[in-house]
């Protein structure tokens, strides 16, 4: 079989090299479609629910809506397992499936299932599944904002749109804006209806989420006081609104042969018509919604705010789809955003503040630099040990044309181009066999010609490259099977490990495919084409220097066998040892160029107060000289991808480039600690650094956001507190550790309405008769929507911020009786209720049906699987654990220990294959085993390595060691 490729190449040469050119361009358009990004994406297979419900308590939420959803989807074929989080008014549980599982089957299973478990859940809830993203996904967010702060610096037009001299903001509808507030509501309406939908449009965008300012609405805020002189209820003011604010048609009528289209619009159209509506005529006189309450273009009740370098802003997040091209998608987003920027309102601008593209670019540049640099070397390397500048560059021709043969691969298989399965090709391992063949070829093609004492003829040529190539094909073909065989078990990885190098041994297994057709096809055609003239059959300068160099090393050797051998021995019990004392982590951290820093403060930190300490910090910041820009999400946004609580902030801070630092050789560690001590000073904060991508992957992979999680379950609020608390504690003692924090779940300040029933009883009223005044009250009720257009913007009847934050005013609610025939009469909300402030939890937390509460830490200065066990250790011996609770660790920790065991097995399945290749190849035990000795040796150089650079063991040091033992047999 491989001597007739052989012949067929060689006679067939033009045929041959037609076929590569075509390959070639094959795999130039598939790098050109290859999705491209900086790492792998390793979120898990996961789709999320989240439900918004108004006015019900954490243990309310986790009751009504959070565990019957658990309950539902239980038993879906792939599930793996749930968790969730219960807050007031909001919960969200994630699904995570087994990897094989198609998404879009999941999330019809679950659509199913949420269907059945309403009939279990509270009335009015409307569970919604998160985008179809991954912690990937967002590839690009912008701030949409005034170019100028308060017009200072804006040119100034007097009754045009834009800013004016008395300050304000003149909007294009005709809207004067005064505040701050309405400023910043008209910057989210510009988003909302202006942005959103242009960006909606973008190939390869999933969705795009937003958080900051303010949803307009139309709000009308009766006061309690006139709405009791007129005997009037606010459930009246909603009924009379909801009943003059209808279009209505009816069937054509022809009128002198034309049809007409009847339709009467009683839609009201602003402020004006809102407050016009009639609610009931006393001696009359008609009472409108006027004379009860206030009515005002308003804001909502907002649970997330952004700001940019200590102002407030509307965010904007676009999340890609699952198996996006992020660079691409990225790019266009900016290419829309800058399309966008026409239809603007003047003085409004859109500003990018995160482009994934930047990092991807950064990262393609440094794979392509590496690979040419890398390219360059090996075809210095080739000419110097040919001899031949021409036989080099045969030899060196493999490189790209492997590569591309590779790129239809990975296009196949939808392996993206990242720095992991990109930077892992090995020119040395890829060029090894056609450095072979054509050294051979060379080396036969001159002892030919000295032989014959002539030129060689066209067919002598050709049959010496045929003989030459068939002389070492055998060896070429087992070198290229070690190295293939050794990549193979990286594919039984599985879980995050496993998406991390799948991609990486997949494209080495590819590019040696294509190099062994290569050596087998084009590398013999090219040399029997461009092997011509006189070729010298002599060693060239640099390799007869070599041999030299070599013998007495030889001759030194065998001279004193028995001395290099007991010193190799001893050179690996040592380097065994010195392996004890390394330290281990699971994946080395990527410098994404940029860092994310999350701000915690007390749990009953409203979101107002959260921002303005938020917007401190952020000046504070803007202080540091590496420091580009801040911005910063405070809450939770509207798509609840990654719902915080109004007490926590995700800032992020896009640093200069180094070559514009105030010192250019300050490590990426020292500028955090330099950034620690500058927020420091803000009071009432405490801080966790990480990284953009790193956030969103700790948080999605395992529901925390530090290196490690301590994952305490019970039932028992009261028990899993003091045990956090005591883990806390214990976790602080421990070298290296930072940023320790125990989940927030308790200390929330609640306003509690207790109904007295058996009041009620006596007054003829139900529960649920004041439950609906106070939630309507308090909460607000819609009333219907006003159109502007084709915008849409809700009507909200609710209680004037003033008294919604007024407890006696609270307890005055007027509470109607039920009709006697003889008129509206009321009562106090006091009379049959009590009003009191109290502490209650701030959310409730499950995982695979059980409470938990975790206790997270960052370390610093030290590898994570040291730390791991002395925490251990520590937390054995000091915390007794109250009963019916238990500890799970987790984090990046979790994922440490899964990749060992799979480690376990790998590598000896690995080191087995080798053994058994080189036992069929060399037919002895005694050659094989003589072979073999090069991986230890070898594994010896990498620990030494890692121990000199103060590197801790990884897991991609283990992938590499893996690798190395394949080209140390090879060798």
């Amino acid at each position: 079989m491989l001597s007739h490729i052989l012949h067929f190449s060689i006679n067939r040469r033009g045929l041959v090299l037609g076929m590569a050119f075509a390959i070639a361009l094959a795999g130039a358009f598939a790098l050109n479609r290859l999705p491209i990004d900086a790492v792998p994406d390793i979120t898990n297979n996961q789709v999320q629910v989240n439900v918004e419900i108004e006015g019900l308590t954490p243990l309310d939420v986790e009751r009504q809506v959070t565990f019957p959803i658990e309950t539902a989807l239980a038993g879906i074929e792939g599930l793996e397992y749930t968790r969730s989080l219960s807050r007031s008014g909001f919960a969200q549980v994630t699904a995570v499936f087994a990897d094989g599982v198609d998404i879009y089957y999941a999330r019809q299973q679950i659509s199913e299932r949420l269907g059945e478990a309403r009939e279990s859940m509270a009335p009015g809830v409307e569970p919604r599944m998160g985008p179809i993203s991954t912690g990937l996904g967002e590839v690009a967010m912008y701030a949409v904002e005034f170019a100028h702060v308060d017009g200072v610096g804006a040119t100034i037009v007097d009754d045009e749109p834009g800013w004016q001299a008395d300050g304000t903001y003149l909007t294009p509808e005709g809207l004067r804006l005064g505040t701050d507030v309405e400023r910043i509501a008209y910057l989210r309406t510009v988003h909302d209806w202006i942005v959103r939908p242009q960006l909606r449009t973008v190939a390869g965008i999933a969705g795009v989420d937003a958080i900051g300012g303010y949803e307009k609405q139309f709000v009308v805020a009766p006061d309690p006081a006139r709405l009791l002189s007129y005997g009037l209820t606010i459930a009246d003011v909603r009924a009379a609104i909801e009943a003059n604010n209808q279009s209505i048609g009816a069937a054509p009528i022809e009128i002198r042969g034309e049809g007409h289209v009847v339709r009467s619009d009683g839609r009201v159209q602003g402020v004006d018509d809102l407050a016009e509506i009639v609610l009931a005529v006393r001696g009359g006189t008609p009472i409108r919604v006027r004379d009860v309450a206030d009515v005002a273009i308003g804001r909502e009740l907002r649970t997330g705010t952004a700001t940019h370098d200590g102002v407030e802003s509307v965010i904007g997040t676009t999340l890609m789809r699952i198996g996006g091209n992020s660079r691409t998608v990225a790019k266009a987003v900016t290419e829309r955003l800058d399309g966008i920027a026409a239809s603007l309102p003047p003085g409004i601008v859109v500003r990018a503040l995160y482009d994934r593209a930047t990092l991807v670019d950064a990262t393609i540049r440094t794979v392509r630099n590496n690979l040419v640099e890398g390219a360059a070397l090996v075809i210095a390397v080739l000419f110097l040990l040919l001899g031949n500048l021409r036989g080099a560059l045969i030899a060196a021709a493999v490189i790209p044309l492997s590569m591309l043969f590779a790129a239809i691969g990975m296009e196949r298989f939808h392996i993206s181009g990242n720095l992991m399965s990109l930077g892992a090709l090995d020119f040395g391992i890829i060029v090894d066999s056609a450095v072979i063949i054509v050294e051979n070829c060379v080396r036969r093609l001159g002892a030919r010609q000295h032989e014959l004492g002539r030129l060689l003829t066209r067919e002598e040529r050709f049959a010496t490259v045929y003989q030459a190539t068939m002389q070492v094909r055998q060896a070429t073909l087992f070198g290229e099977a070690i190295i293939i065989l050794v990549y193979v078990p990286i594919l039984t990885l599985s879980g995050i490990e496993g998406k991390m190098f799948h991609p990486m041994a997949m494209t080495v297994i590819l590019a040696l495919a294509g190099a062994f057709i290569l050596s087998l096809t084009v590398v013999p055609a090219l040399v029997a084409l461009l092997m011509r003239g006189r070729i010298s059959e002599q060693e060239n300068l640099v390799m007869r220097w070599a041999k030299s160099a070599y013998a007495p090393v030889v001759e030194a050797t065998l001279r004193w066998r028995w001395f290099v051998v007991s010193s190799a021995l001893v050179a690996v019990v040592a380097t065994l040892l010195l392996a004890t004392r390394l330290g281990q982590e699971f994946i080395p951290k990527l410098d994404e160029g940029d860092m994310a820093m999350q701000s915690v403060r007390i749990t009953s930190t409203g979101i107002e107060q959260s921002t303005l300490m938020q917007r401190e910090v952020e000046r504070a910041l803007l202080t540091v000289p590496e420091v580009a820009y801040v911005f910063s999400k405070t809450g939770t946004a509207e798509a609840a991808f990654d719902p915080m609580p109004p007490s926590v902030s995700d800032a992020f801070i896009m640093l200069k480039p180094r070559a514009q630092w105030a010192d250019a050789r300050l490590t990426k560690a020292a500028l955090v600690e330099k950034v620690r001590s500058v927020v420091e000073r803000v009071p009432g904060n405490r801080y966790i650094f990480t990284q953009p991508i790193e956030l969103r992957f700790n948080e999605l992979l395992s529901g925390v956001r530090g290196d490690l999680a301590v994952k305490i379950f019970g039932d028992s609020f009261g028990d899993l507190l003091f045990a956090g608390d005591d883990v806390a504690s214990a976790l602080r003692l421990v070298p290296g550790a930072s940023e320790v924090s125990v989940e927030s779940v308790s200390g929330l300040p609640s306003l509690a309405i207790s109904v007295d029933r058996a009041a009620c009883a006596r007054l003829g009223l139900n529960v649920a008769d004041v439950q609906d005044v106070v939630g309507a009250a308090l909460g607000g009720t819609e009333a219907g929507q006003v159109f502007e257009g084709d915008r849409r913007f809700d009507i909200v009847v609710r209680l004037a911020d003033a008294i919604r934050r007024d407890l006696p005013a609270i307890e005055r609610l007027p509470i109607p009786l039920p009709d006697e025939g003889g008129g509206e009469r009321f009562v106090p909300l006091s009379s049959v209720a009590t009003v009191e402030i109290s502490e209650g939890l701030n959310q409730v937390s499950r995982e695979n049906g059980k409470r938990r509460i975790v206790v997270q830490a960052n370390v610093r200065g030290r590898d994570l699987g040291s730390f791991v066990a002395e925490a251990q250790e520590v937390v054995r011996t000091r915390v007794q654990l109250p009963a019916n609770t238990w500890i799970e660790w987790g984090g990046q920790f979790e994922n440490l220990v899964a990749a060992k065991e799979r480690l376990q097995l790998v590598v000896p399945i690995c080191l087995a294959l080798i053994g058994v290749l080189l036992f069929a190849t060399f037919g002895t035990i005694k050659h094989a085993a003589l072979v073999f000795t090069g991986v230890p040796l070898a594994l010896c150089g990498g620990i030494v390595g890692l121990f000199v650079r103060g590197m801790p063991f990884s897991i991609s040091a283990a992938v590499g060691f893996i690798a190395l033992s394949g080209v140390a047999v090879l060798n």
